[in-house]
């Protein structure tokens, strides 16, 4: 059972990957941003494709989405998915639609690695293997959409488009490594890196079963992912009694998210499962497992591990799950992104303090 993140002592900035087509339907019951094990996989299909002889072990993977533009139609209350024509069948007749629904993404990648060799190595090899590791990317398929080449961010700056490895932590002093790190994550605004909180899960489950003690953790997250509209009495002097609807307060940008898989079966023999894309490899029957995650500004976050997701396998349980590390403050003040310094105009690297 793994629960803690895999260690790692550098970071790979991948910034403004466009992506074409993903895909939006990551779950059942879910659409929308492709889900984190999207991004997982992707990160196990790189290391692949650097090689055995990479000297890069990735471990965690976060993700910033700077633009979000689903492929629906436009106009009236009811959307639906822009769908491809297929080509015709042998027989000239026209194909089945399979319903897809896809997405443009402008998103910033950043993966924590380990590595016995880069971390200690010098800027220049860092910054060439950082642009290797960009070009064999831009190769890719990424949740199902392809890989473009980066759009320049309005306002930006060259440095914001260029892909950076960094040691992790960003310094050996801990005041100056947060301030270098305050400096990196101002470079993804504008901006919304995905956390997650299973705890407004657990919170909400808790909430309900005081209303109403059957209640479940799936009635929690239902009750979590739609918008409820309450009838509310309202006593007013001199006035009739009358009911007004009101819609139920949701605190930032809360989601329900895809974060992993749940096994349905026992595992069964490589190739012995008719169908199987992959004949090598032991294959599982599983379905979706949900919780609740949030977009929240990358000035938030307290250190890399808020931002990384990374794999979790529980073999009692067969649950294959992603996880994350980031708790929200207690009660400090958010700070705002204006009151910081602007690294628009810092030329300054956070190896400045090295």
């Amino acid at each position: 059972m793994l629960h803690d993140m895999p260690e790692i002592n550098g970071l790979l900035v991948l910034p403004c990957l466009r992506v074409q087509n993903a895909n939006a339907i990551s779950s059942p019951l879910t659409w929308g941003f492709p889900s984190i094990t999207a991004f997982t996989g992707f990160m196990h299909a790189l290391e692949r494709k650097l090689g055995a002889d990479s000297p890069l072990n990735f471990n965690a993977i976060g993700v910033i989405c700077h633009a979000f533009e689903p492929q629906t139609t436009e106009g009236g209350f009811t959307r639906a998915f822009r769908l491809t024509r297929n080509p015709v069948n042998a027989d000239g007749s026209s194909a089945a639609l399979v319903e897809e629904g896809r997405a443009h993404l402008d998103i910033t990648l950043v993966l924590g690695f380990s590595s016995d060799t880069l971390a200690a190595a010098d800027e220049t090899t860092r910054q060439q293997t950082a642009q290797r590791v960009a070009d064999a990317v831009a190769g890719m398929r990424l949740a199902g959409g392809s890989v473009m080449p980066a759009l320049p961010l309005a306002g930006g700056s060259s440095r914001q488009r260029r892909p950076e490895m960094l040691p992790w932590p960003l310094h050996y002093q801990a005041e100056k490594a947060d301030q270098a790190w305050r400096r990196l994550r101002q470079r993804w605004l504008p901006g919304f890196a995905l956390v997650a909180r299973d705890d407004l899960l657990t919170a909400h489950l808790a909430e309900l079963q005081t209303q109403n003690p059957s209640a479940t953790v799936l009635d929690a997250w239902l009750d979590a992912s739609r918008l409820n509209h309450r009838a509310v009495r309202v006593n007013a002097p001199d006035t009739p009694e009358r009911v007004e609807w009101q819609r139920d307060a949701r605190p930032g940008w809360i989601v329900p998210i895809p974060v992993g898989y749940a096994a349905l079966s026992e595992l069964h023999a490589p190739g012995s499962v008719a169908g199987a894309r992959d004949r090598e490899t032991p294959f599982r029957f599983v379905e979706s497992v949900y919780s609740l995650g949030q977009w929240i500004g990358p000035h938030r976050l307290g250190s890399a591990q808020d931002l990384l997701w990374w794999s979790d396998f529980d073999a009692d349980a067969g649950l294959y799950r992603c996880r994350n590390a980031y708790r929200p403050p207690a009660s400090a003040p958010i700070p705002s992104p204006s009151s910081a310094e602007d690294p628009l105009q810092d030329p300054d690297s956070p190896f400045a303090y090295v």
